[in-house]
């Protein structure tokens, strides 16, 4: 019998496991990305972070941070989705995008922002943000920053710059 698949938060005792996930994924310049920028300094955790577990083993995380666009509340950062190599290409990093994104549409969260391709994300709903409407603290393609709309007509609301929302206590 294998053992089941179990997706739930992301608690403070997963953050070392996370980190190594994301460097056997990502490697050693995951730290120059601009959205790891964003989160530096605020914390690890939010309340739509997820991770997955089979047979006892963290094999899949997905960060969501909540953000501040312009100053105004009620956005988040996705990002990033790490998969194991060995457990990719079953559907895991849809599932956890799937409920983050529901699980912040039902926190109140308005607008997710991600830097991401366009045809990729575009079946999760995201599209891309009208040049200079958001801003990222850091170096980003304006074709990649893209958004989806958790409330109708929630981008418009949104301009500015995107600063992280300190993670309330959950740090490592």
């Amino acid at each position: 019998m294998s053992s089941p698949l179990v997706i739930r938060k992301a608690v403070p005792k997963d953050v070392p496991e996370i980190s190594r996930l994301h460097a056997r994924v990502f490697g050693p310049g995951r730290f120059a990305r601009s959205a790891y920028r964003v989160r530096e300094g605020k914390g690890h955790l939010s309340r739509y972070c997820l991770v997955a577990h089979l047979g006892g083993q963290l094999i899949a995380s997905l960060r969501m941070t909540e953000i501040t666009i312009g100053g105004r509340p009620g956005a988040a950062l996705l990002g990033p989705v790490a998969v194991d190599p060995d457990h990719r290409n079953i559907g895991l990093g849809t599932k956890l995008m799937n409920e983050a994104i529901e699980a912040a549409r039902v926190g109140g969260t308005s607008l997710v922002v991600l830097v991401g391709d366009d045809p990729y994300y575009g079946r999760f709903g995201f599209k891309v943000v009208p040049a200079g409407q958001i801003v990222f603290p850091g170096p980003v393609n304006p074709a990649r920053l893209l958004v989806r709309e958790l409330k109708d007509g929630a981008l418009a609301e949104f301009r500015g710059l995107i600063v992280a929302i300190p993670s309330n206590g959950l740090h490592a």
